[in-house]
C-alpha cells in the first residue's frame, strides 16, 4: 500500500470548482470512512482488527490533509452516517469494509481529472491505498474475486 504525500507547495495551482466540488464528495466519504470502520472494528479480532485501526487512521490522517487543501470549502463531517449494511458479525464488517473502501476509491477516482499537479498526486495515491485495502479486505471475506477490473469506476 502506499503513504499519503506531502501536501502541495504554496505555489499549486488553486482547485478549480469541479476539483473542490470533486474533493468535497471524498472528504465526506473519509468522514464516513472513520465512522464505519468505528463501528466495524469491534466485530474483528487478531490482524483483521489492527488492519481496521490502521485503516481507520489512514483515513483520519487523509481526511485531515483533504481538509486542509479545501480550506473554507471543506464541508463538516456530520455525528453519525447511516451504514448502507447492517454489521452483525465479522463477515458483515468485512463486507462494509470493503464496500467503504470501494465508495472512496470511487470519490477519488472522479476526482483525479479535476485536479492536476501535487493535488493529482494526493488523489491518486489516496485512490490506489484504497483500492489496495479494499482488494485486501475481499481476500479477507474470501471474497472472489478479490480485484476488480477498474477500482473506481461506476459500474
Amino acid at each position: 500500500m502506499t503513504s499519503p504525500s506531502a501536501a502541495p507547495s504554496a505555489s499549486e495551482a488553486p482547485l478549480s470548482a469541479d476539483g473542490t466540488a470533486r474533493l468535497s464528495t471524498a472528504l465526506d466519504l473519509e468522514h464516513q470512512a472513520v465512522y464505519a470502520y468505528g463501528v466495524l472494528g469491534p466485530y474483528l479480532s487478531g490482524s483483521l482488527r489492527t488492519s481496521a485501526r490502521t485503516a481507520e487512521e489512514t483515513h483520519r490522517t487523509r481526511r485531515d490533509k483533504i481538509e486542509a487543501l479545501l480550506g473554507d470549502a471543506a464541508p463538516t463531517g456530520a455525528a453519525g452516517y447511516a451504514l448502507p449494511q447492517p454489521v452483525k458479525d465479522k463477515a458483515s464488517a468485512l463486507a462494509l469494509a470493503a464496500l467503504v473502501e470501494d465508495g472512496v476509491t470511487t470519490a477519488y477516482r472522479a476526482a483525479l481529472a479535476a485536479t492536476s499537479g501535487g493535488n493529482r498526486k494526493i488523489v491518486l495515491d489516496a485512490m490506489i491505498d484504497a483500492a489496495n485495502r479494499a482488494a485486501a479486505w475481499r481476500r479477507a471475506a474470501g471474497t472472489t474475486p478479490g480485484t476488480v477490473s477498474f477500482p473506481g469506476r461506476p459500474a
